[in-house]
């Protein structure tokens, strides 16, 4: 059996940041995935389509410096907190906490994606690792007691497993010694037909759930989570992503286009299928399985990339790419019906979800 290949390369030319580095893990189909060590980002993601043309299908930028000033998550493992809190505010075990806010929205701030500092913009600790003879990369990052204005200190594991037969698997694992809360994902950018090369509106899209979560003015959930049938947020049988992205409908126009948690369809933790993008001009199909309990679909409704050099000059717009982020639902902290994000000291949390590629 053919093994996983691993390289390492520079990633900056700054003398005082030498730990940071680029791995880059290929499969014996030619797939391959750039990770880099600073916020755990995807830097690259060459996947062949159905012509066997090999395209790079994340957006992202091509050096350290850039993503240092990036404002729109490329690539970026999220955390402590992916998704909003409103105004920074939860109470846990009895006690009050204020964290960082770095979102206005309407009259409102909100901690988003793990406040000013979060796992995005920190460097992680990397290992090429091995299991079953396969090479993997495993990044861990200790974020301290207060960090953002959270509470405990977190040890946080992140392996990222490419496999033969075209799966990116992304574990997650986390402990801490005092109560805290928790939540993880991925933010990955995707353009099946690959980056810079138009909008992702002609894809299709599968979303395996039949409810989401509805956000008032402020994108925070109100606390209902609702029926989508007869909605433009239904995609259990597949539809075209532009085809009612402009429809007069309330939840649109608060998040200018998709931006909203879906309520997967599953059984407790399980891995289970979540959705499925296909973009037919290239013939490249995307499954994600998850064992997270929510999918945000964010239909890159504001990319912004001004005074900043993007991979190969490309040409960045809105709605040239798009996110499905395995997650718990946002503000989960504020609801207490929502699957908890609560981790206790002598607990561990663990998730899963697997990116399969295929072909039409």
């Amino acid at each position: 059996m053919s093994k996983i290949k691993i390289t390492k390369d520079t990633f900056t030319e700054d003398e005082k940041l030498k730990e940071i580095k680029l791995y880059t893990l290929e499969n014996e189909n030619g797939i391959k995935v750039a990770i880099t060590n600073y916020g755990g980002i995807i830097q690259k993601l060459i996947v062949p389509d159905s012509y066997a043309n090999k395209e790079d299908i994340v957006l992202g930028y091509s050096n350290y410096e850039q993503y240092q000033k990036d404002k729109n998550y490329f690539g970026a493992l999220i955390g402590r907190f992916a998704n909003r809190i409103a105004e920074g505010r939860f109470e846990l075990e009895g006690q009050h906490y204020q964290v960082q806010t770095n979102e206005e929205v309407a009259a409102s701030k909100n901690c988003l994606h793990g406040g000013e500092k979060g796992f995005n913009s920190v460097i992680w600790k990397a290992e090429i690792r091995k299991n079953n003879n396969n090479k993997f990369l495993s990044l861990s990052y200790l974020s301290e007691d207060g960090e953002e204005g959270f509470p405990g200190n977190l040890e946080v594991n992140v392996n990222y497993i490419l496999k033969n037969d075209n799966t990116l698997r992304i574990e997650y694992s986390a402990k801490t010694d005092k109560t805290t809360v928790l939540n993880l994902t991925q933010h990955s950018y995707f353009n099946l037909k690959g980056h810079g090369e138009g909008k992702i509106t002609d894809h299709n899209l599968v979303i395996n759930a039949d409810r989401f979560t509805p956000v008032n003015q402020f994108m925070i959930p109100t606390g209902e989570i609702k029926d989508l049938s007869d909605t433009p947020f239904d995609f259990r049988k597949g539809a075209e992503i532009g085809s009612r992205i402009e429809a007069d409908n309330e939840q649109l126009k608060i998040g200018g286009g998709y931006d909203h948690n879906w309520v997967l369809n599953k059984e407790e933790n399980e891995l289970s299928f979540a959705a499925k993008l296909i973009d037919s001009f290239s013939g490249r199909v995307m499954e994600v399985w998850t064992t997270e309990p929510g999918l945000q679909f964010y239909s890159g409704n504001v990319i912004d990339t001004a005074n900043l050099s993007v991979k190969e000059n490309q040409n960045y717009q809105k709605r040239g790419a798009l996110c499905l982020e395995t997650q718990h639902f946002p503000d989960s902290p504020n609801h207490e019906h929502f699957p908890s994000t609560v981790l206790k000291a002598g607990e561990e949390f663990n998730s899963v979800t697997e990116l399969r590629f295929a072909t039409i």
